[in-house]
C-alpha cells in the first residue's frame, strides 16, 4: 500500500502549505554498507534537489537565518492589504526552500533507515519543521483578529492576496474558534517534534531493531520475514507456507506487543492533547477540521461498509471454494484465486501502464511517458530500505519523486500505476496552482491512484484470452476493492475506537489494543473464517495509524477513483475533462467540494454503495466464468 504522508506546522499549516512525503535487482548487504559509506544505492537522482550534501547544508541554514525574519512581521498584517502580501510571500518564499530541503533529507534517510548520519538529518529536519512552526504562529491568531469583513477587503484590493492567499485566509477565519493566541499556537508548534516521537520510536523499532526471522519455504528459498519479506511471502502459493509467514512475522511482532503498544498509545495521548488543546470535542473533529469534511462522512463510510458485509463474506466462501479449502484462514486471503504464470519487469510494467492510461487522453500519456523515463523512482527492495511505497511531491519547482519496492508480478504493475497516479496529480496540480494551492489533501490524494488501478484492470481484462486470466484479473479487482475499501473502513472504525479509548481515559496498551482488533477482524470477516488469535497484532504492522484519521480516506477514494474511472469508460471528452479538473485543482477548495463540482456527493451514501454493488457483480462475474 502506499504511504502518502503529508506534514505541516501547527499554525503556519492555516497560511501557506508545508512539507509533502507524503509503499528482481536486490542489492546485498556489502553493496548497502559500500552504499552508506561512498554514496547512495538508489535508483533515483537526488542532485537535482541539491548537488551535494554541502548545498543541502547551505540551504537548511537559510531558513534556519531566515525565521528571524518571519517573525518580525508580527503585527504587520493589519497595516494594510500590501503589508498583508509582503508577509505571507515571504513566509511561503521560505516555506518552498523548506519543503525542498525536508524531501531531500526525508528520501536519503529513506533510502537505508541503518545510516545514522541520514537519520540525524532527517531528525534535523523534524526540528526546523517545528521551528518554522513557531517562527509563524503568530499568522492565524493575527488574521482572525483582523476579522472577516477587514481580511476580505484586505483580498479584494490585492491581486495577489486574492489568486495566492484567499483560500486560506477563508480557511483561517473559519477555524477561528479552534485557533489560539500567539503564544498558544507558538507553544502547539514547539511541541510537534515531540509529538511525532512516536512514530519514529515504532518506525525504527520495526525497521532496524526487531531481529526478523529468516523462513526457508517449501521449494527451498529462504526470506527474511521483515515488513518487505512478509509482503513479498505472504501470498505463497502452498498452504503451509502461508501459515508459516504469517506465524513467524506475526509471533515475532507478537514479542514486541508491550512496546509496539506503549508507542502507539503515546500517539493516541497525542493526538488527544492537540485535538482538546484547540478545544475540538474530539480527536475525529480535529482531524476533520482542516479539510472542512463533515464527520457524517466518517460514520456513513463505516455504516455502509458494515451493511456490505454479507458480499464480503461472500467473496471469502468464493475465495474457500476456488482454491480448495476446507476452511478458510486469516493467511489465506492474499493468494490470487487462480495463478498467471507471468512476470512484469520494469520496462513492462512501464509500457502497460501508459497503454492502460489511455482513457485519460494523449497529453496525460505524453507526460507520463516522459517522467517515467526519467530518475524519479527508486524502483526494487533491498536491505535497510524503508518498506512500503509513496510518492514524495512536496519539492514544487523540482518535481515529485517515488520510493517503492516492487516484486515482478501484477501487484508490483498495480503498485507501479497506482503511484504514478500520484505523481501525475502532483504535476497537473502545480502546473496548473500556484504553490500556495498546489498541495492537495489525502481525501482527494487517493482518487487518481485508485482511478489509475481501475483502468489498469480493465486494460488488462480487455486483453485477457482465457477464462482462466480473466478470473485472475476480476480476481485482482477484488482484492483491491477488499484491501483499500473493505479493509481500510475496518482500520478506520479501528482508529475510531482506540482514540475513543483515549478520550475516556481507558487503559491502553499493546494487549487492549490486539483484543479490539481481534473482534473487528472477527466481525469483518465473518462466522465461517478463522481468524487465529496471534495475527491480531496485525494493527502494530500498520503505519498508517501513526497518521490521525488516514485510512478512511483510502475507503472514500476508491470509491470516488471508481466513479470516475466508471464515468470516463462510459463517458467521452467531458467526462474524462470533468476528471482531470479534480486532480487540476489541487488544493484550492475544500476536497468534498471540489468533488461536488465534478458531480460526486461524498455525503451522500451513494458512492459507497456503488462500490460495493461493483464488488458484488466482480463476485457474480467471476461465478458466471466459472460455470
Amino acid at each position: 500500500m502506499i504511504e502518502t504522508d503529508r506534514r505541516g506546522a501547527l499554525g503556519l499549516a492555516a497560511v501557506v502549505p508545508l512539507a509533502s512525503a507524503l509503499p528482481a535487482m536486490v542489492a546485498g548487504a556489502a553493496q548497502a554498507a559500500e552504499a552508506g559509506a561512498a554514496g547512495s544505492a538508489a535508483a533515483w537522482d537526488l542532485t537535482e534537489l541539491y548537488p551535494d550534501l554541502a548545498a543541502w547544508e547551505a540551504a537548511r541554514k537559510a531558513v534556519v537565518a531566515a525565521l528571524p525574519r518571519l517573525a518580525a512581521y508580527k503585527g504587520t498584517l493589519g497595516q494594510g492589504p500590501d503589508a498583508m502580501a509582503r508577509a505571507l510571500e515571504d513566509i511561503s518564499a521560505v516555506t518552498k526552500q523548506f519543503d525542498r530541503v525536508y524531501v531531500h533529507a526525508s528520501l536519503r534517510a529513506d533510502e537505508d533507515v541503518r545510516i545514522s548520519a541520514n537519520q540525524e538529518r532527517n531528525a534535523q529536519v523534524d526540528d526546523l519543521l517545528a521551528a518554522l512552526g513557531e517562527a509563524t504562529a503568530w499568522t492565524s491568531p493575527e488574521i482572525i483578529q483582523l476579522g472577516a469583513d477587514k481580511v476580505e477587503s484586505y483580498i479584494a484590493a490585492n491581486a495577489t492576496l486574492k489568486r495566492r492567499f484567499a483560500y486560506a485566509l477563508r480557511k483561517t477565519l473559519r477555524q477561528a474558534a479552534h485557533t489560539l493566541d500567539a503564544q498558544g499556537e507558538q507553544i502547539l508548534a514547539a511541541v510537534s517534534a515531540p509529538l511525532a516521537g512516536p512514530q519514529a520510536i515504532r518506525e525504527q523499532l520495526v525497521s532496524s531493531d526487531i531481529p526478523w526471522p529468516t523462513l526457508t519455504l517449501s521449494d527451498g528459498r529462504t526470506q527474511r520475514l521483515d515488513s518487505q519479506g512478509y509482503t513479498l511471502t505472504r501470498d505463497a502459493p502452498r498452504r503451509e507456507d502461508r501459515k508459516a509467514v504469517f506465524d513467524a512475522f506475526f509471533g515475532q511482532m507478537g514479542k514486541f506487543q508491550n512496546a509496539l503498544g506503549s508507542a502507539m498509545a503515546a500517539k493516541l495521548k497525542g493526538d488527544v492533547f492537540a485535538a482538546r488543546a484547540r478545544r475540538y470535542p474530539s480527536s475525529l473533529a480535529a482531524a476533520l477540521s482542516p479539510d472542512n469534511v463533515p464527520e457524517g462522512v466518517y460514520r456513513t463510510l463505516i455504516a455502509e461498509t458494515n451493511a456490505g458485509l454479507p458480499q464480503l463474506h461472500r467473496s471469502f466462501q468464493l475465495r474457500r471454494a476456488m482454491l480448495g479449502l476446507p476452511d478458510i484462514h486469516y493467511y489465506d486471503i492474499y493468494p490470487p484465486l487462480v495463478s498467471l504464470e507471468r512476470t512484469f519487469t520494469l520496462s513492462d510494467m512501464r509500457n502497460v501502464t501508459l497503454k492502460a492510461l489511455a482513457p485519460l487522453g494523449p497529453d496525460y500519456v505524453r507526460e507520463l511517458a516522459t517522467a517515467t523515463a526519467a530518475k524519479w523512482m527508486d524502483p526494487f527492495p533491498r536491505p535497510g530500505k524503508r518498506s512500503g511505497a509513496y510518492m514524495n511531491g512536496g519539492a514544487y519547482d523540482v518535481h515529485p519523486y517515488l520510493l517503492l519496492n516492487l516484486g515482478e508480478n501484477y501487484e508490483g504493475l498495480s503498485t507501479y500505476a497506482h503511484e504514478w497516479g500520484h505523481a501525475m496529480h502532483t504535476l497537473l496540480a502545480n502546473k496548473a496552482q500556484p504553490f500556495e494551492l498546489a498541495d492537495y489533501p489525502i481525501f482527494t490524494a487517493e482518487i487518481a491512484s485508485t482511478c489509475n488501478e481501475v483502468l489498469l484492470v480493465e486494460h488488462m481484462l480487455a486483453q485477457a484470452k482465457t477464462a482462466e486470466e480473466k478470473i485472475y484479473y476480476l480476481g485482482m479487482r477484488l482484492e483491491g476493492l477488499r484491501g483499500t475499501f473493505f479493509r481500510q473502513a475496518m482500520f478506520a472504525e479501528f482508529e475510531l475506537k482506540m482514540h475513543e479509548m483515549a478520550e475516556a481515559g481507558e487503559g491502553l496498551s499493546g494487549e487492549s489494543l490486539t483484543r479490539v482488533y481481534l473482534e473487528l477482524l472477527k466481525r469483518y470477516h465473518g462466522p465461517d473464517f478463522v481468524i487465529d488469535a496471534p495475527y491480531a497484532v496485525e494493527w502494530a504492522y500498520i503505519l498508517h495509524f501513526y497518521s490521525a484519521f488516514y485510512v478512511y480516506k483510502y475507503a472514500t477514494s476508491i470509491a470516488a477513483g471508481t466513479w470516475f474511472a466508471r464515468s470516463i469508460l462510459n463517458g467521452g471528452k467531458a467526462e474524462r475533462e470533468r476528471y482531470l479538473d479534480v486532480l487540476r485543482a489541487g488544493g484550492s477548495a475544500d476536497p468534498v467540494d471540489i468533488l461536488k463540482v465534478a458531480g460526486l456527493d461524498m455525503t451522500r451514501p451513494d458512492p459507497y454503495r456503488a462500490l460495493v454493488a461493483d464488488f458484488k457483480a466482480t463476485i457474480d462475474r467471476i461465478e458466471a466464468l466459472r460455470a
